[in-house]
């Protein structure tokens, strides 16, 4: 089968497009025929390996132990273990392979059957490979770390990146006032995304004014948003520059203890339930992806670089045909 692979870290110019052995099926394994997979920024991180924690993380500290990379998925089953009876060959899946190996930059993939969920009906395999990652991490963020009420106001800074265009969606359907920052030039791609209000990161911030800010592009030190939250608000920390989380994971709590305001950092987790959830919001009609553009699989470095130089709106989609 063709897939990207590395064998060494560092930039897109790492990554090459090679005949490799497809995956075995184990007894208690999914094998699907990717359709279409995405990015976002732990394919980068991975593939430079940093920062040098990721190494740590995932072995391989002089070259890298996951040679094929890629987390988002979709596609269809081609075959699955005798072990399994969630799924059938057939099948339209999407999915979140971080915990399975990774491995979407490929023609198959096979992984365990927790790290699937069925497609929307309502979705291309395109964009349906742009949801599990970046749109796991806006809820997560903002219903388990940021506790977000029906009726709380929330800010969500980097609205048009990928995560941030999720966000705005779903703190909509969670039945908050949201607000989306972004650069000038995006204003309107934000606005389109369905936001109670809309500001350009120039903008200065209303003070004492939200319940939530979620910052999927922290490049910014933290103490900078804190005056805008309620006196009992909470900052959730999703995405941006690596010193960020360092200061937001170490010096969180102390912060918090002085200003009153909660200062968090999101890890998410791979999780099905929240797969099927997001699916049958999407059904529903609460959200969909932002999709600018969709790469064919030997652009995958393409891609990345799109994705580095913070040149995309919304996510991009890789179609493996």
């Amino acid at each position: 089968m063709k897939a990207i692979v590395q064998t060494e870290y560092g930039s897109a110019d790492v990554l090459h497009l090679e005949e490799v052995d497809p995956p075995t099926l184990p007894d208690h394994g999914v094998l699907v025929r990717v359709h279409a997979a995405s990015v976002h920024a732990g394919d980068w991180h991975l593939m430079r390996g940093t920062p040098f924690l990721i190494r740590l993380i995932y072995g391989g500290l002089r070259k890298p132990q996951i040679k094929i990379l890629g987390t988002d998925v979709a596609g269809q089953g081609e075959a699955v273990g005798a072990a399994v009876t969630q799924f059938k060959p057939g099948d339209e899946v999407f999915g979140d392979l971080s915990e399975s190996g990774f491995g979407a930059f490929a023609e198959y993939v096979c992984a365990a059957p927790t790290a699937f969920a069925l497609k929307p009906t309502n979705l291309t395999f395109e964009e349906a490979a742009t949801v599990p990652v970046s749109a796991l991490a806006a809820l997560q963020g903002l219903r388990d770390v940021g506790q977000l009420q029906a009726g709380q106001r929330v800010l969500v800074k980097g609205a048009a990146g990928g995560v941030g265009s999720f966000a705005v969606q779903i703190a909509k359907a969670l039945g908050a006032e949201t607000t989306g920052l972004c650069s000038p030039s995006k204003v309107e791609t934000v606005r389109s995304l369905g936001a109670d209000h809309v500001m350009a990161d120039s903008h200065p911030l209303p003070a004492s004014h939200y319940d939530l800010i979620l910052d999927t592009a922290a490049y910014h030190p933290i103490v900078d948003s804190l005056p805008a939250l309620t006196p009992t608000g909470t900052y959730v920390l999703v995405g941006g520059a690596t010193p960020r989380f360092f200061q937001a994971m170490l010096l969180g709590p102390l912060i918090s203890k002085l200003q009153g305001r909660q200062v968090k950092c999101l890890t998410s987790k791979p999780n099905q339930a929240d797969l099927i959830l997001l699916k049958e919001l999407i059904e529903a009609g609460k959200f969909r992806p932002y999709l600018d553009r969709t790469y064919t699989l030997d652009e995958v470095p393409a891609a990345i670089r799109a994705l580095e130089q913070r040149r995309v709106r919304g996510k991009v989609a890789i179609r493996i045909p």
